[in-house]
């Protein structure tokens, strides 16, 4: 009897892991992906990436509101009487109660090492956070979050000028191809799933539009991180004369001043530690994104003012 895996996925990560796996003849008997979302002013419906793809390549996909008490969707879940079901950045916990309904359990890739990182926003979390590396593993879900035993965990060096959109595409690029590795050995009862230590475990909670405030007493590096781990989306910004400017990318510098001082022409500002953030591209609130050279003939920001 032929095997049947459900592809559990949202964003942009996802679709590089679903598609390689298409690709390769594995069974994806149906997708489960949010539902289309409201753009601000409600002029447009988004689709997820996953539901774009999933039209693309003709897969059958379900897109409810919630699985939580959703006797519905569990009734037709246990009906498709999968083998395994595949979860990359879903967006929603998976019920206990559904997670007996494979064959072999649900897998997750997870952006992190566990168990570093367990929660909502591993990536923007390491970088923030000036990790020396990142990757992902692959686990088996458990009732509570991101506990569940570790088949493989897969590293890459987290280089300073990489973004969270930079390093989110390097991991699901490098998934897409590693998950090949694992699927036959989960499917055969091979793979050796081995438990976190959990007293090392450490939680990526969700990002708050707030957290990207930034405080230029600081030191440059971790404003750097911030402004990296928050792009595009909420994103690194500051406040001047009432109005939100978003740093979308710049660059430690040794310049010195007063932390917030612009000390340069071209956008400079002294932090809290002897160095300084030079900034390369930016987003006055309402506005366009515009590198430095544009921003800066038009701007109240000049240099010697304080941020």
């Amino acid at each position: 009897m032929a095997k049947k895996i459900i592809f559990m996925g949202t964003p942009m990560f996802s679709v590089p892991i679903l598609k390689s796996l298409y690709q390769y003849g594995y069974p994806i008997s149906h997708v489960y992906t949010q539902p289309p979302k409201k753009s601000r002013r409600g002029q447009k419906i988004n689709k997820s990436p996953i539901q774009g793809i999933a039209e693309t390549l003709n897969l059958e996909f379900r897109t409810p509101k919630y699985l939580k008490d959703n006797k519905e969707e569990y009734k037709y879940f246990k009906g498709i009487e999968a083998d395994l079901a595949i979860v990359v950045a879903y967006g929603q916990l998976i019920p206990k109660e559904f997670l007996d309904l494979t064959k072999k359990g649900f897998i997750n890739i997870h952006a992190s090492i566990l168990p570093k990182w367990r929660g909502a926003a591993p990536i923007q979390r390491s970088i923030m956070n000036l990790d020396k590396q990142i990757g992902f593993s692959v686990m088996k879900i458990a009732e509570k979050l991101d506990t569940g035993p570790v088949c493989n965990t897969y590293k890459i060096d987290l280089e300073d000028d990489l973004n969270a959109s930079d390093v989110a595409e390097k991991l699901s690029l490098i998934a897409a191809e590693k998950i090949l590795d694992n699927i036959d050995d989960i499917l055969e009862d091979k793979a050796n799933f081995i438990e976190q230590d959990h007293s090392k475990a450490t939680y990526a909670s969700k990002i708050q539009k707030a957290e990207g405030e930034i405080n230029w007493s600081n030191n440059a590096k971790h404003i750097n991180g911030k402004i990296n781990g928050l792009y595009p989306v909420p994103g690194a910004f500051f406040i001047y004369k009432g109005e939100r400017y978003k740093i979308l990318k710049a660059e430690v510098g040794n310049g010195i001043g007063k932390p917030g001082e612009i000390i340069s022409d071209y956008l400079e500002v002294a932090c809290g530690d002897k160095q300084s953030i030079k900034i390369k591209e930016i987003q006055r609130e309402g506005k366009k994104t515009q590198n430095i050279g544009e921003f800066m003939p038009g701007s109240q920001i000049k240099k010697g003012i304080v941020i």
